[in-house]
């Protein structure tokens, strides 16, 4: 129901289970009894609060998993994610029938039109893997010319690599050993597999970069092996882009000082990408929602937490 003015209640079309919800699964994240559960989302405006102008019923909506007013200062900069009015989407649940969204207006992006059933779980994808797998690629300064190397073949992982061929990279290896995600990264965009890891993966980058490095690294893992391997693989000067949760994660000074790599990164502000975003899916020009190799109705949650975390399916729609 609808609590603050701002506020508009969405019937939801398609939800997700998102990687990060596996932490709490695996009990990495320590929960206070029960919780909701899903921050990913798009769907149907049923009702607007009092206070909300431009978002109406009967509207399809995608939405971030930070709710934002988009009129603050931090907002104005780029960095939804950091609003001073911020709400974490995973506070309030969307792996629901319905979902009240905080900031209505700075939170929610309309599309033109009611989309096509088949643009739902691309759709759904910019909520939040596609919009982080964006943010990482651009953090990392990913442009022409330049050679990219994603540390993590989940979906985000996956999505920064299609965000790195839309933004102009000449090379771009993906590193995993599975080969689902081999070819899916392939389709959207890789030039190269590396399937090493750690110091291995290192020496296979630096092997593919002429001793160098690459100019951009994307960590979309969050661990500290992840983390390690992302900063020694790239070139001084490079720039790592960083949006996996990080869980215990720690940079020695000195090896970072002598890297001379930039690091930028955290809580990704996908609703400054979401009007781009939404218009490359609507014109086809991509198919970010791809990732989604396994899809099951609300009630079966569980076997999707169970698919994800055994390595079964990169990420699970799920359908109210």
């Amino acid at each position: 129901m609808i609590i603050e003015p701002t506020d508009a209640i969405i019937r939801v079309t398609a939800a997700c289970v998102c990687g990060s919800d596996l932490w709490p699964y695996r009990g990495v994240e320590k929960l206070d009894g029960p919780a909701p559960m899903g921050h990913e989302y798009v769907g149907i405006v049923e009702e607007v609060g009092s206070q909300v102008t431009t978002i109406k019923p009967g509207q399809f909506v995608v939405g971030s998993f930070w709710a934002s007013d988009n009129t603050c200062e931090i907002c104005a900069s780029g960095y939804q994610s950091g609003c001073v009015h911020r709400v974490l989407m995973g506070t309030i649940g969307t792996q629901a029938e319905r979902a009240r969204i905080p900031l209505a207006d700075g939170t929610l992006v309309a599309t033109p039109t009611m989309p096509d059933a088949d643009l739902i779980p691309s759709l759904l994808a910019a909520s939040d893997v596609l919009g982080t797998g964006w943010f990482a690629a651009v953090a990392a300064q990913t442009g022409p010319g330049k050679t990219v190397a994603v540390v993590g073949d989940g979906a985000v992982g996956l999505c920064a690599v299609l965000a790195a061929r839309q933004l102009g990279a000449e090379r771009i290896i993906a590193m995993s050993r599975h080969a689902p995600r081999q070819e899916l990264a392939r389709a959207f965009g890789a030039t190269d597999i590396v399937t090493e890891r750690g110091d291995e993966g290192v020496a296979a980058i630096k092997e593919l970069t002429a001793g160098l490095g690459a100019h951009s690294v994307v960590e979309a893992v969050g661990t500290q092996e992840s983390m390690t391997q992302a900063l020694r693989s790239t070139r001084p000067g490079g720039h790592v882009g960083f949006v996996g949760v990080s869980h215990d994660v720690s940079l020695p000074g000195d090896e970072l000082f002598m890297s001379l790599v930039h690091l930028h990164g955290g809580p990704a502000p996908v609703r400054q990408y979401l009007p781009k975003l939404i218009e490359l899916i609507c014109d086809r020009t991509i198919d970010p929602g791809k990732v989604f190799d396994l899809t099951l109705p609300l009630d079966q949650a569980a076997e999707g937490y169970r698919a994800m975390d055994e390595r079964r399916a990169v990420k699970v729609l799920l359908t109210p």
